[in-house]
């Protein structure tokens, strides 16, 4: 498993004076396929970068605000975040239809784009579903921080951040990841480009972390059912991370009114990468 580093870096000036930051691969008159990160994971983590040029792919990983290279938005929401990439594909990526892929926790955030009318087409790969609407079989620990985030967002934000650090979070991640992800993150080509990405998202403190954390665990701003964008949803039948969807994507499926559910055999949460030929090919022509 090996993934490069990005070709170009970027940042650009929003309307209210912020700077979002973003990576880039491929060419840059490419099919734009917008990458909406994991949990506190920088722009610089791309995936299967060494096919978008062979497919015209421009890969754009974007940090949220308050992670690595982007200015923080304290009191932001997914719905700003969506305006957000109207800026960004206004200003950079053009006016051709603009795919955007959320990998984890970034899933709410793509699907935020989608209820915006920004995006024309979204995969969430390994997705977090809305915890705090529809999702059953919860782990306890989960299910009491989607309540503290409904009962005192202000007091959740502070939980959230008080556990934020990257090597936290690595090792929730190496704690309850199957062998088949494990294999994937320690590898000698993925685990220094991960851990960088991971380092960068926390540069300037958790506060970023806590505020995307927050947003994924409460109720999302727009209705599921109203996104008319097409889906594709991508589990790995291995997977057990509590932090993604625990039915695998089902419930998020029928919820969706144009959704694909991918169950791939085999696969753990890592699917991104490991599967990032056949993601790719199922969204650009």
């Amino acid at each position: 498993m090996h993934v490069r580093g990005p070709d170009r870096l970027d940042r650009l000036r929003l309307p209210d004076g912020r700077h979002l930051a973003w990576a880039e691969w491929g060419p840059p008159d490419g099919t734009p396929v917008l990458l909406c990160p994991g949990a506190a994971t920088s722009r610089r983590l791309g995936f299967g970068t060494d096919l978008v040029d062979a497919l015209g792919v421009r890969l754009v990983s974007v940090d949220r605000p308050g992670l690595g290279a982007s200015d923080p938005a304290p009191r932001r929401t997914l719905t700003d975040f969506a305006a957000d990439i109207a800026e960004l594909r206004q200003a950079v990526l053009g006016a051709a239809p603009l795919t955007v892929v959320g990998h984890s926790a970034g899933g709410p955030f793509a699907l935020a784009c989608a209820a915006a009318g920004v995006a024309t087409r979204v995969a969430v790969v390994a997705g977090a579903d809305e915890f705090a609407s529809s999702v059953r079989g919860l782990p306890d620990d989960l299910r009491g921080l989607v309540d503290l985030a409904a009962a005192d967002p202000a007091a959740a934000e502070r939980a959230f951040a008080e556990f934020g650090s990257a090597e936290a979070l690595w090792q929730l991640i190496t704690r309850s990841s199957p062998e088949v992800d494990l294999a994937v993150y320690s590898s000698p080509g993925f685990a220094p480009v991960f851990r960088r990405a991971m380092a960068e998202g926390f540069a300037q403190g958790p506060a970023g972390y806590a505020r995307d954390t927050l947003l994924t665990t409460s109720r999302w701003p727009f209705a599921v059912a109203d996104v008319r964008t097409p889906v594709d949803l991508w589990y790995g039948e291995l997977d057990t991370s509590p932090s993604h969807s625990p039915d695998h994507g089902s419930t998020l499926a029928r919820r969706l009114p144009h959704a694909r559910r991918h169950l791939v055999a085999r696969a753990g949460g890592s699917l991104l990468w490991t599967h990032a030929e056949a993601i790719l090919r199922s969204l650009v022509p």
